[in-house]
């Protein structure tokens, strides 16, 4: 169908019309003025352009102007930037231009928005992985950036029918994967929603829609039990003078669909599928009061759930998020939620950041999107990870439901559901985390694993002799600790390669070698290594002894070996078997989960992963556990719609993994024996305690000790240091 120029034009202008007409914010004359300044270079500069759709592409930076305004409610500067949010990118206008006419506020969003949208182009996952995480090193500057891609991407996608069938998958599977949880984070649930909803419709069409059609069959029944419900407890809110609305709100599809997956039942058997909101009008000192008044009144006529109860009032989201939530048995015998909300507290649900903008008082520190980007900056200047590990941490951290934890001096401290002990520890600080010996949960000693439960008082022990160790990530959840770990065990690995090249240095000057590029190139090809940091690592901790390097000297100073040199270099072009299976002895199997366990698995075709390559798991209908590289072209995909049936796996490197062994000792009990044998282990190098227990009676003490090391060289060291302390006789490994 050909729509004249003329209708188009009319349009056009009724939409600018409505943009300034449902503004959230009172715009004053400069702020139209600003806009429509914004209006009209934006539709200069997209006059030949249409979209897929075939409608006038300003069409696109009007609508997500009005997502930015009504929905999200950021200010005119906001605004202007959305209309212009792709003129950098698709026209002749540069940055430069936009300073000169707009200011250096709206310029630099603008630019903030056209370098994510370069970034987005990238194919390659661990490339748009590692693009993620710069665009999100850009937060801090101005986090209207992100706000305004958030509704640039929901526009998308309520226009994604137009694009091709693989495209609307692509970008709905990157939709659910970073920007539902980024607009779950910053407090946009409505968006969220409908972001989840959007993608779900793309990526499962089937599912989606006879959830769909269930819902819609269900409707009427629904609206009449709400109406049934609301019609008790008005009459009882009326009496008390309290002005109000009550609203239904149903359960959106992608939700309904996930509970249906994680809880094995039929659509039929989810029966939270709807809730009640009551949104009552109250002033800023009188909607906690009358937020517990509404709850009295309501289990006053319905039974409640104690163990569903929610106070997000008197201990708010991370993300500003305030409301009390009860579940009863309405009518029916039927279990309803009931959210209870502030006009405030409604606002700043639906409007995120700004509202919650709009309400701070004075000096009233925002515990919402602001404290959030401080740890998220120091998280993502410190990290060092796989990028797909990168985002797929950062997901979890940012989708987690919290729990709150009381220090020993009674402040509280949010942390993701799931956080342990040594999460909270991180928390406190760095240095803190780093330095944790045990803590105590509500008053008892408990492991650094110890899962933490809201309302828990929570103590953590230090000490200078502790550092962090490889199976502290085993059970750390948040992106934090895991960043400060990681980047711990790489300087603590630097530190001990070091150490090695010193000791290699003389060891080879007695075996008459000298360390330099050529005898390190020939070690690395004799011990199978990649790099020198490896071969210095080994000789530090001792895994390559004295003997094997006598075995290398002779054969390095033979004319036999050589002669041969030649040949061992066009092997290591080749590739040959025998070689990879002296990587597959190194990395000798590949084990699952937080167990560390060992499971039947193949390799998918798609990526060929080999012995040490950075892998994970993926549960199939009908062919068991796939292994897949971290940077396979189909990563992105699985991760972002199957992330249930994803399992963290690893290759073992047999040489640098942590065993544990079992020490008894026995001897004189002196004053002071357990503290010397604690020290000792604690100054030795890459040994840490996991359990220790002594007796003693008649003067004669047993121990029996279990730690950790890396290899049988280091136990010998730390067996021989224990027999040299006084008082200890002997010293057997279980």
């Amino acid at each position: 169908m050909i729509v004249s120029e003329e209708i188009e034009n009319k349009e056009i202008a009724k939409q600018y019309k409505e943009l300034l007409r449902i503004s959230y914010q009172t715009l004053t004359n400069k702020d139209k003025k600003l806009i429509r300044s914004a209006f009209d270079t934006a539709v200069h500069a997209h006059r030949n352009q249409r979209r897929k759709s075939g409608e006038p592409y300003i069409l696109h930076p009007i609508s997500v102007a009005k997502i930015v305004a009504q929905e999200i409610g950021l200010d005119a500067t906001s605004i202007a930037a959305a209309l212009l949010h792709d003129v950098i990118e698709d026209t002749e206008y540069n940055i430069e231009d936009l300073e000169k006419l707009f200011g250096t506020g709206v310029a630099k969003i603008v630019e903030g928005l056209t370098k994510i949208s370069k970034l987005s182009k990238e194919n390659n996952t661990s490339l748009q992985a590692e693009n993620f995480r710069k665009l999100l090193l850009t937060l801090n500057d101005d986090v209207r950036v992100i706000i305004i891609k958030i509704a640039d991407r929901l526009h998308n996608m309520q226009t994604l029918g137009s694009m091709p069938e693989h495209k609307q998958v692509k970008i709905a599977s990157e939709t659910l994967y970073i920007y539902a949880p980024l607009s779950h984070r910053i407090g946009l649930y409505s968006i969220k929603t409908e972001l989840e909803d959007l993608s779900f419709k793309y990526t499962e069409p089937s599912n989606y829609e006879s959830i769909k059609n269930k819902i819609e069959d269900s409707k009427i029944d629904q609206q009449e039990y709400i109406k049934s419900f609301s019609e008790i407890v008005e009459f009882a809110l009326a009496e008390e003078g309290l002005e109000y609305q009550i609203k239904g709100r149903g359960k959106s599809i992608f939700s309904i669909n996930r509970k249906m997956i994680t809880q094995n039942i039929a659509f039929e058997n989810v029966f939270d599928k709807f809730a009640v909101r009551i949104i009552y009008k109250a002033t800023h000192r009188d909607e906690k009061f009358l937020a517990w008044k509404i709850y009295s009144i309501v289990t006053d006529h319905f039974t409640p759930n104690p163990t569903r109860l929610r106070d997000w009032i008197t201990s708010p989201k991370t993300n500003g998020y305030e409301a009390l939530h009860i579940t009863v048995m309405g009518p029916d015998n039927k279990w309803v939620e009931v959210q209870i909300r502030s006009e405030r507290m409604n606002e700043i649900a639906e409007k995120g950041y700004a509202a919650h903008h709009k309400y701070k008082q004075g000096t009233q520190k925002d515990i919402g999107i602001d404290s959030w980007l401080d740890k998220l900056q120091e998280v993502l200047e410190n990290n060092t990870e796989n990028p797909v590990d990168f985002v797929e941490n950062f997901k979890l951290n940012l989708y987690a439901k919290e729990i709150f934890v009381f220090t020993p001096t009674g402040d509280i401290k949010s942390l993701p559901k799931g956080a342990t002990a040594l999460d909270f520890a991180f928390s406190i600080h760095t240095e803190v985390g780093m330095k944790t010996r045990g803590a105590r949960v509500n008053g008892k000693l408990v492991p650094l694993s110890k899962t933490l439960k809201s309302g828990e008082h929570v103590e953590v022990i230090t000490s200078e002799n502790i550092k962090p160790t490889a199976n502290w990530l085993d059970f750390v959840q948040t992106s934090r600790a895991k960043s400060k770990i990681k980047s711990s065990l790489n300087e603590e690995k630097k530190r001990i390669a070091e150490d090695g090249r010193e000791s290699l240095r003389r060891k080879l000057k007695q075996l008459k070698i000298a360390l330099n590029d050529k005898s390190i190139a020939q070690m690395l090809r004799y011990f199978n290594l990649n790099t020198s940091l490896d071969l210095f690592y080994r000789i530090g901790l001792g895994t390559i002894n004295n003997k094997q390097l006598k075995d290398f000297s002779n054969d390095f100073n033979s004319t036999f070996f050589n002669f041969f040199k030649k040949r061992i270099r066009k092997q290591n072009q080749e590739y040959k078997k025998d070689e990879k299976e002296q990587i597959t002895q190194r990395y000798d199997t590949l084990v699952f989960g937080k167990e560390n366990e060992s499971l039947k698995h193949a390799l998918a075709s798609c990526c060929n992963a080999i012995p040490g390559d950075p892998v994970f798991g993926f549960i199939t209908i009908n062919e068991g556990v796939k292994v897949h590289k971290k940077d396979c072209p189909n990563a992105l995909s699985l991760q972002s719609n199957f992330a249930y049936r994803i399992i963290k796996a690893k290759w073992v490197d047999s040489s640098s993994d942590e065993f544990t062994a079992i020490l008894k000792l026995s001897g004189i009990d002196n004053m002071g024996i357990v503290s010397e044998v604690t020290q000792s282990i604690s100054n030795n190098m890459s040994v840490n305690i996991n359990k220790l227990s002594f007796d003693s009676e008649d003067g004669i003490f047993t121990g029996l000790i279990s730690v950790s090391v890396k290899n049988k060289t280091i136990l010998n060291r730390l067996v021989n240091n224990l027999l040299k302390l006084k008082g200890v006789d002997k010293v057997l490994r279980e």
